[in-house]
């Protein structure tokens, strides 16, 4: 008799356990969303304003606090976020409190393609198309086919993580034979670069090479500058 009133009591103590989470739970889910908070987790200037991040996370609804937790579908707002050509991944989440999350990670564009109209080069190869609202300083890329922008991005990865060449470098030219030239800011002189192949050692030569030539004041009197052989820099004077 006693182990049954304790059977009893036990199966009263879950049923009353079940009932509160589930109370909770509709009451949690019934509860409207409080605001959103958005976060780009880059170190890019936005190239998506918050509001089209708010207009794509809420979309036919008026405002946020016509949103239940209920409604939300979390997974959706992610692949809308995702689908919009400035942004690389995206995270959405709820808090407690109903505070609606969403962590923006952009496109980061490494390189500008001449054409009609221009369109940017991403770090992940791909095409991407230019900004209402911001323009990135990126170097102009002409002559490049779409079928050589794979080699380009490891060249234009490497001119943006090397400091001087990223101040330095403001347009790569790609020849019919498939070699590089590069355009500099204050110089009177292209740098021939050859194949995207040994790129530090050739971003090496070329730094001493500037150094060198500045200290002694012969900078501005070359016209042209070869790096094409990894092992050597071959100026011409004017």
């Amino acid at each position: 008799m006693r182990r049954s009133i304790i059977y009893i009591k036990l199966i009263l103590l879950l049923g009353l356990i079940g009932f509160l989470f589930s109370f909770t739970k509709k009451r949690n889910e019934a509860r409207k969303i409080s605001k959103i908070d958005v976060v780009f987790v880059d170190n890019n200037s936005p190239f998506i304003t918050f509001d089209n991040v708010n207009k794509l996370l809420i979309q036919s609804y008026e405002k946020v606090s016509d949103i239940s937790k209920e409604a939300l579908a979390l997974r959706e707002m992610e692949y809308r976020l995702i689908g919009n050509p400035m942004i690389r991944d995206a995270q959405v989440y709820v808090t407690i409190d109903g505070k609606l999350c969403a962590r923006i990670e952009q496109r980061e564009p490494i390189g500008r393609v001449s054409a009609t109209p221009d369109y940017y080069l991403d770090s992940d190869g791909k095409v991407m198309p230019l900004s209402e609202v911001y323009s990135a300083r990126v170097p102009i890329i002409t002559g490049a086919s779409e079928s050589e922008f794979s080699e380009l991005t490891d060249l234009l990865l490497k001119i943006k993580e090397d400091e001087f060449m990223k101040r330095s470098v403001i347009g790569v030219h790609q020849r019919a034979d498939g070699e590089i030239e590069l355009e500099l800011r204050k110089v009177n002189f292209n740098v021939f670069f050859g194949k995207p192949v040994h790129i530090e050692k050739k971003f090496q030569n070329f730094k001493a090479f500037y150094k060198k030539t500045k200290k002694d004041s012969t900078l501005y009197g070359y016209n042209k500058v070869n790096l094409k052989f990894d092992s050597q820099v071959i100026a011409t004077k004017k």
